[in-house]
């Protein structure tokens, strides 16, 4: 199994991690809240042998800060070099800041093979803005790697980091930036949806989705409907660890009814063949 959706911390960030909500109030937010849990490398590592998870797709908070995002890359950086087949590194960096795009250059030297998590909302950041866009969409396009973007749905309950950016901004990311492979984090909010409209399965044809949060958020038919729509075979798995774990999803695949084979595309050949291209 890969997990695609793995938040890892450097020690230093839990150690301060009061000192530098006060002045990132995203991070606060999100490190204060109930759900919230600390993790490291070697806590993500035991957590993959217990579960049976094969690799895992790991990244630091997205500050605003670039010398936070700095050390959060360090930190993955060293743990890939660590774990060479366990674990795959993405970077974080604040989209709109300068010295970006030679951060994403340097992290891709480094070995690290995709950027993100980015927060739109926590980061001030409109994925819909191509002026915003673009020094980001092509750094990441001239270094061959992959953008992961936190998304959300427009409906329904709210909660702690949910934003703003949903299917609209999503779709007009992959519009303005075909040259990019964006994966939207929280099955981008419900654009997968929008894929059974012929204009708009071209205009998403680099749009990937993760199953991250699905446990909180989703009934299990949803992996079902996707199945239906023609687009699990770009759906990759997620947790959200550490606030959650493959035990949790478990479940929801055993309820949703899709057979054994599809959920094995789910779990580990989509995302296998989506990185093999990379690496």
């Amino acid at each position: 199994m890969i997990d695609c959706h793995v938040h890892v911390y450097p020690p230093e960030i839990i150690r301060d991690a009061a000192v530098i909500g006060k002045n990132e109030p995203y991070f606060e937010l999100l490190s204060t809240g109930k759900v919230h849990k600390w993790a490291t490398a070697e806590d993500v590592i035991a957590a993959m042998d217990r579960d049976g998870i094969d690799v895992s797709w790991i990244f630091g908070f997205a500050f605003k800060d670039p010398g936070l995002c700095a050390l959060c890359n360090e930190y993955v950086i060293e743990a890939v070099r660590k774990y060479p087949t366990r674990l795959k590194g993405l970077a974080v960096v604040p989209p709109c800041a300068p010295g970006a795009g030679n951060e994403i250059a340097r992290c891709r030297e480094q070995g690290l093979v995709g950027v993100g998590e980015i927060f739109p909302g926590g980061q001030d950041f409109d994925i819909s803005d191509v002026r915003q866009t673009w020094r980001l969409a092509g750094a990441v396009a001239e270094a061959g790697m992959f953008l992961l973007v936190h998304s959300a749905e427009p409906v329904g309950h709210d909660y702690p980091g949910k934003g703003n950016t949903g299917p609209r901004e999503a779709a007009e990311f992959c519009l303005h930036h075909p040259e990019v492979e964006v994966v939207f984090a929280h099955f981008g909010g419900g654009l997968w949806m929008y894929e059974l409209m012929p204009e708009m399965q071209l205009a998403l044809s680099n749009a990937y989705y993760d199953s991250a949060a699905w446990p909180w958020l989703y009934e299990p038919s949803l992996l079902r409907a996707m199945e239906a729509a023609g687009v699990l075979r770009k759906l990759f798995y997620g947790s959200d660890f550490p606030i959650l774990g493959y035990p949790k999803y478990e479940k929801m695949i055993a309820a949703s009814g899709v057979e054994r084979g599809e959920v094995e595309k789910f779990l580990h050949h989509n995302a296998f063949d989506f990185m093999a291209k990379r690496c």
